[in-house]
């Protein structure tokens, strides 16, 4: 009890000493909290959207591909209308009812704006059936009864101003349906996203899946006291289980979740990734903070010890204040989480993915992991200043307050700092220098955690030096106040290094995903320049097949000299060794070979396109020991078996196509029916001499009434590159954005318990001369030179992750290394800024010091 009543004394005594201790543990827990939050709502949310529009059972044909998987063909697979008869006939079954379901489509309104979301959610077509009335509730008009009429949900309609009366044109494979929207329907559930169109039956048979009489799946309902699992066994005893997959409404939605998992999976250990990296840099803060307040309160524990108090009790009194600290940091932040999780959703809202808040879902597993984490490592934290707190002796009583307790920097840190950085630098060398990409990976993660671990424990002892370096150019220039801001960093080396450490972290990072983000742009740039040799690509950047339609008018073109299709063709491949392979062949005519330049290791590229031949990656042929003129028996998909020659062999060092085997299209179009043919994936045009500019205008306008397909020649195809790898990097900094925030807390912290340790000291400076403004300018330039310690320590930490990283993309084809300085100056001079800024609260106070009570202080 005494022990307790102590720490609360202590505790309450240094509250606002504690307070940004406190925010730090705050952060981390709402970013973890947070995360979990809008992770289990949007988990929640596609669980009841999965539930409310699954059939009680649904029957579909055996092959239908899962998820929203646009199939190479662009029509989903189908099964005859006749099915729903027969279905009807089994036991228990109430209705059974045909529906078409596509998401190879693209809806467009009059400004030829694409009506679907970019982020990735899918635009669905279908028939309105029974089922839907399930889930929807048409609120406006009425549902479409002939080729001219349409519906479309209402979260679309109010997404972009349609009312009733408006005409749509929904691009599909078998060409487009110019229709106007008769009925609005409105879903029961949060929709997240999906543009959803209806049209009637015959209308979605003909224009969908290019045939009457078909439906993709059908839909059927149980009859009063009929379980889902018995429906399911009599509609499979009626059809039989050859053609058809049989599915109740429980394992339909648990495939759709299964579908979503992995997207939902990415996000939420990205994002408890970053919250991690800010719990680690919390860490630091709070070592400092009970480090420094250990320090500070020598005096005080040495009286405890002179008066009987053992070193546990001590020991156990530190802790305490750590475990006060840790509940009271993580209770805000589950709140705080909350509201993050809020904030997400709106940021998503704004993204296309839409999220109601009043299905808010908060686990009771949340604030118990929110709680414990912050709490447990709050305590470990602390654990070490309380072992050094139980070490004072009672003769600290008769030292002054104040005195470190750090003391030089020993010989033990120096020595394990050296071997784990050597050990890492090794693991980075050896992850360089691998054969294999996966080798290098794993021996790249030892090497950052390695290194990482080796430059925190060694920070203290090269702390001196980078200092002083630092000091030379930052603070020496004025004066003898930058020469007391010098000393003062170097006064506890081990605050130095752990101040700048926790800087370190968040800037290692930015600078490694820098350097390969930069490399990743540079390098493929650089393949394009080398390799490609058409003038124009064109694809979908939603992963569509190219419509009939749009071919059509690209091949239309008077400007272009050749127009190569590309088309994924899947298959299973018997390889000499005996071995079955799934596998996907690049199927593609022979002016390929000058859109895209591949070198060969063994046989010529052009014998790949003859007829019944194919060629193979060199890893692929090493694997199977597989050499030129060997045949292979390829069974393709929707087709039949063939026997294939390997007519070339092509080198696996490029970033494009790498591994890709080649086949003519003849060649497919001789083994797989006509409405089993996939379609083009991407096209490649090659301009006429001196046409190049009108060629692109010319396809640009002629492909205009398909936003979903880009034109790009190769600048704007690089252009997209760039594009692509700067938003993603700008989201990373974004969420490492937080570790930076707890880092320039701890140095704000470092900084006010060092200027309140120091309090005698800066008096007796004033007392003697030394003005505020100088006085202020002495704590800014020490902030800024351990903001640069930092700085330097995780950008150089940094650079040596990216460089290594970047020799094992080189292993993929991506063989060029770019620093990007300007991004790299950047945030050292940044550094600069966030030390001043740090230091503005704690200069100001120092400043504001009563000289005479300053002095008086003990």
């Amino acid at each position: 009890m005494t022990v307790l009543k102590t720490s609360m004394r202590s505790f309450f005594a240094h509250k606002g000493r504690m307070a940004l201790s406190a925010v730090a543990v705050m952060l981390s827990v709402a970013f973890v909290s947070g995360t979990l939050v809008f992770t289990d709502t949007m988990g929640a949310t596609f669980d009841k959207l999965f539930a409310a529009t699954s059939a009680d059972v649904t029957v579909s044909p055996k092959n239908t591909k899962g998820g929203d998987e646009t199939p190479e063909t662009g029509k989903p697979e189908s099964l005859p209308a006749s099915t729903v008869a027969r279905v009807q006939k089994a036991d228990g079954v109430k209705r059974a009812e045909g529906n078409v379901v596509s998401t190879s489509v693209t809806v467009v309104d009059k400004d030829n704006e694409n009506m679907g979301s970019t982020t990735g959610a899918p635009t669905i077509a279908g028939n309105w059936t029974s089922n839907d009335r399930k889930s929807m509730d048409i609120t406006s008009g009425h549902a479409p009864r002939g080729p001219t009429e349409m519906m479309v949900d209402a979260d679309t309609a109010d997404k972009h101003g349609l009312k009733l009366g408006d005409e749509l044109r929904t691009v599909a494979v078998t060409g487009d349906i110019r229709a106007k929207i008769t009925g609005i329907a409105t879903f029961r559930v949060t929709n997240p996203g999906a543009a959803v169109v209806y049209f009637d039956t015959a209308t979605a048979q003909r224009k969908l899946l290019g045939a009457t009489g078909r439906f993709t799946q059908v839909s059927v309902s149980a009859d009063t006291n009929v379980t889902h699992e018995l429906l399911k066994k009599n509609v499979a005893s009626e059809l039989g289980a050859g053609a058809f997959k049989y599915q109740t409404q429980k394992e339909t939605a648990d495939a759709s979740r299964e579908d979503m998992s992995g997207f939902l999976d990415v996000m939420k250990y990205a994002m408890l990734g970053f919250a991690g990296i800010a719990l680690l840099v919390g860490v630091f803060l709070i070592v400092n903070t009970f480090s420094m307040l250990v320090a500070q309160r020598t005096r005080e524990i040495g009286l405890m010890r002179a008066i009987g108090s053992s070193r546990k009790q001590v020991n156990r009194s530190v802790l305490v204040e750590a475990l006060m600290l840790g509940v009271l940091g993580s209770v805000l932040g589950v709140g705080a989480g909350v509201g993050l999780a809020v904030g997400l959703m709106k940021l998503m809202g704004g993204m296309g993915i839409e999220l109601d808040t009043s299905e808010l879902t908060v686990a009771w597993t949340t604030p118990v992991i929110g709680l414990a984490l912050g709490i447990v490592v709050t305590v470990l934290a602390a654990w070490l200043p309380a072992r050094r707190a139980g070490r004072v002796s009672p003769m600290a009583a008769l030292r002054d307050a104040g005195t470190p307790a750090d003391g030089r920097t020993g010989l033990v840190r120096a020595v394990l700092g050296v071997l784990l950085t050597g050990g890492g630098a090794a693991a980075l060398y050896g992850a360089a220098q691998a054969e294999k990409a996966g080798d290098g990976s794993m021996l790249l993660g030892a090497g950052v955690l390695l290194t990482l671990v080796g430059f925190v424990v060694i920070g203290p002892v090269v702390a001196g030096f980078f200092v002083r370096a630092l000091s030379l150019v930052v603070a020496r220039p004025f004066g003898r106040v930058g020469r007391l801001s010098e000393r003062n960093a170097l006064r506890n080396p081990r605050r130095t290094g752990a101040t700048g450490a926790a800087l370190m972290v968040g800037l290692a990072l930015v600078a490694s995903l820098s350097v390969v983000g930069s490399s990743m742009v540079a390098s493929a740039t650089d393949e394009l320049d080398k390799s490609v040799g058409a003038d124009f690509i064109i694809q979908s950047d939603m992963g569509q097949p190219i419509t009939p339609a749009v071919e059509k008018k690209v091949r239309a073109s008077g400007d272009l000299e050749t127009v190569t299709a590309y088309k994924n063709v899947k298959a299973d491949i018997t390889a000499p060794d005996g071995k079955k392979l799934d596998t996907e062949l690049s199927a593609t005519q022979p002016s390929y070979m000058k859109d895209l330049r591949r070198e060969t290791a063994s046989g010529d590229l052009a014998d790949a396109y003859a007829k019944n031949a194919m060629s193979v990656g060199e890893d692929f042929a090493k694997d199977h020991r597989i050499k030129v003129g060997d045949p292979l028996t390829v069974a393709f998909e929707h087709g039949r078996t063939a026997e294939l020659r390997v007519g070339a062999i092509t080198k696996d060092d490029t970033a494009v196509d790498q591994g890709a085997m080649y086949v003519n299209i003849t060649t497919v179009k001789a083994h797989v029916p006509a409405d089993r043919m996939p379609l083009n994936s991407i096209m490649f045009g090659t301009a006429k001499d001196g046409r190049a500019d009108a060629a692109y205008e010319a396809l640009k306008a002629d492909l205009k009434p398909y936003p979903q397909f880009k034109v790009r020649d190769q600048a704007d195809f690089k252009q997209t590159l760039k594009d692509q790898v700067g938003q993603m990097l700008n989201m990373v900094y974004g969420l490492l954005a937080l570790a930076i925030v707890v880092a320039v807390l701890g140095v704000v912290n470092t900084l006010a318990l060092s200027v309140v340790e120091r309090t005698r000291e800066i008096g007796m400076m004033r007392a003697i001369g030394l003005s505020r403004r100088q006085m202020r300018r002495m704590i800014r330039l020490e902030s800024v030179v351990i903001a640069l310690f930092g700085a330097l320590l995780g950008l150089g930490l940094g650079m040596s992750w990216g460089a290594t990283a970047q020799q094992i993309l080189a292993l993929e084809g991506l063989g060029v290394l770019a620093v990007p300085w300007s991004t790299i100056l950047g945030v050292f001079a940044g550094s600069a800024l966030v030390g001043l800024i740090a230091a503005l609260v704690p200069a100001f106070r120092a400043g504001r010091m009563n000289v005479l009570n300053a002095i008086a202080t003990e």
